[in-house]
């Protein structure tokens, strides 16, 4: 199906983990393509940027990175050549020399988006009415419950630490702007995927659409992936 090796590697976002890919992995590899997630620690913006790094490292050949919300900016921050496409889901994309703050809070929260503040550790919590009406509000009861029950909470030091050059300026990117995000307003969505010049796919999903919609999410993928190496035409259809 490809000329060389190619492996989608997704990455995770805020209070969540790797199982919130679960969705899409199987769909993916019943095409054909291989992919896999990257655990990130949620400690530092240096942090996560190095577990993805480590994770890269393992895999042969080319890589796409697809990056929910928070992971955004991590996917942005890497510097391994092999990676040949970005795909931004939801997400958050810092430039050079901005935080994931910066971002996050450049427009007025959405009135469903939940309050955030650290605990004395610095970690930042999402409460269970952030699932209900605003992280994924279009899942299941069952689904949110468990959200909540599984969270990985994020620290402040994600959020405040500046972004390196981010890759997107040498690579090719694509951004699935999630209509009804209330998390990551659509119009901050907007922003960034235009100043990235980034191919943008509307999708009327909430903030997770991995979790509540993930044939969006793989459609975008496989479109992504046609558009930017020799594959088979059919991929997806």
């Amino acid at each position: 199906m490809f000329d060389t090796k190619i492996t989608v590697v997704m990455v995770h976002g805020a209070w969540a983990e790797c199982a919130s890919w679960n969705p899409v992995l199987p769909l993916l590899e019943k095409t054909g393509v291989e992919a896999v997630c990257a655990p990130i620690p949620l400690t530092s913006l240096s942090d996560d940027v190095h577990a993805l790094d480590r994770a890269l490292a393992r895999i042969e050949g080319d890589i796409v990175l697809v990056g929910h919300a928070y992971a955004g900016a991590v996917i942005g921050a890497t510097k391994d050549k092999r990676v040949k496409l970005l795909i931004y889901v939801a997400a958050l994309a810092p430039d050079e020399g901005e935080s994931v703050a910066e971002v996050f809070y450049r427009e007025t929260p959405h009135a469903q988006a939940p309050h955030l503040v650290p605990d004395a550790d610095g970690y930042i919590w999402m409460p269970r009415s952030g699932f209900e009406h605003a992280f994924a509000q279009n899942a299941s009861a069952e689904l949110k419950a468990l959200l909540m029950a599984t969270q990985r909470p994020i620290n402040v030091k994600c959020i405040q630490e500046k972004a390196p050059r981010p890759l997107w300026k040498d690579r090719p990117s694509w951004f699935l702007v999630a209509e009804s995000d209330r998390m990551i307003p659509a119009k901050t969505q907007h922003f960034e995927a235009g100043r990235m010049g980034a191919t943008v796919r509307l999708q009327a999903v909430d903030h997770s659409p991995m979790l509540t919609s993930p044939r969006s999410v793989l459609e975008v993928i496989h479109e992504a992936m046609r558009a930017n190496f020799q594959i088979n035409e059919n991929i997806g259809r």
